[in-house]
């Protein structure tokens, strides 16, 4: 996946799909037919593993193949030549056995399954291996390299980033000081600062700015309070009231009022508290474009 096709995707969620592709099947054989028909499944597996093989052997000959990457210890051509005979028996011997198995399954049932699930899901792996065995001998021709991100790139000039609409979201606790000096330090006298905090009460999910229960009122009167005392130390505060779920209101109001620099506070919680009391910084950053200052 990463070194061939360049998909790279979190380790975790790589072994949480191939375990669970693995085990699912299995379980569910189990549970419906019993521990009578393992003897079956093992031979099913065994099945699959033969038809997994091109998906292994076709890139193991690329890259055996490839000189910039195996340099002399890339194979040479008569060997090069045996092994694409073997992959491609392999492959043609797979899909005999596919084609088979699904046209005796369709003599013997009816199924609606076959016809919208097994033959679709059938096509669209031949894909995938056309698209394994294709994808190298285009993407050789572009300059690759050996490392997996690539290599550092020439810097230049450097030109000063203006920030002119800056916002800052704040939760009225003692972290709000910490967060708001790091953006005026960003955008000095001469950007506008947006005061940003989200009610997250059940009124305000619900009714969303028809809601005036006693937390809103109340937050509105802190965010205006933050607001006036920017504005006596010389500095243009805009605040803003957000309804409902945090990042998704945050998100919005960054969007409405075009800003330049995000400025979030991120409280630290790790492992359980993450999963607890949410990550509300890793949901906004997904959901919008600008740069995000994340304040510790």
């Amino acid at each position: 996946m990463e070194g061939h096709l360049n998909l790279r995707i979190q380790p975790w969620i790589r072994r949480l799909i191939t375990r669970l592709l693995a085990i699912i099947p299995a379980f569910f054989t189990i549970l419906y037919f019993g521990d009578d028909a393992l003897s079956g499944l093992l031979i099913l597996s065994q099945v699959v593993l033969s038809l997994q093989l091109g998906f292994a052997v076709i890139p193991l000959i690329h890259f055996t193949s490839d000189k910039k990457e195996m340099k002399s210890f890339a194979i040479k051509p008569w060997v090069k030549i045996l092994a694409w005979l073997s992959a491609t028996v392999i492959v043609m011997l797979n899909i005999k056995l596919v084609v088979e198995e699904i046209g005796s399954w369709t003599r013997a049932s009816d199924g609606w399954y076959i016809n919208f699930l097994i033959i679709p899901v059938a096509i669209l792996i031949g894909l995938l291996l056309i698209y394994i065995f294709v994808y190298p001998i285009f993407a050789g021709s572009r300059d690759k390299s050996n490392v997996p991100h690539g290599n550092a790139i020439n810097i230049d000039t450097i030109d000063q980033i203006k920030y002119d609409h800056i916002g800052i979201t704040v939760d009225f606790s003692k972290n709000d000081r910490t967060t708001i000096e790091h953006a005026m330090i960003q955008g000095g006298k001469k950007a506008i600062y947006h005061l940003i905090h989200v009610v997250e009460t059940a009124a305000a999910r619900y009714h969303g700015t028809a809601a005036m229960d006693h937390e809103t009122q109340r937050d509105a009167e802190n965010l205006e309070k933050y607001a006036d005392n920017l504005r006596q130390l010389g500095y243009q505060a805009v605040p803003h009231i957000g309804f409902g779920r945090a990042a998704t209101a945050i998100a919005a109001i960054t969007i409405e009022n075009k800003l330049d620099l995000l400025v979030m506070g991120a409280h630290g919680h790790k492992g359980l508290k993450d999963l607890i009391f949410g990550t509300t910084v890793e949901s906004v950053r997904h959901k919008v474009t600008i740069p995000v200052l994340v304040v510790r």
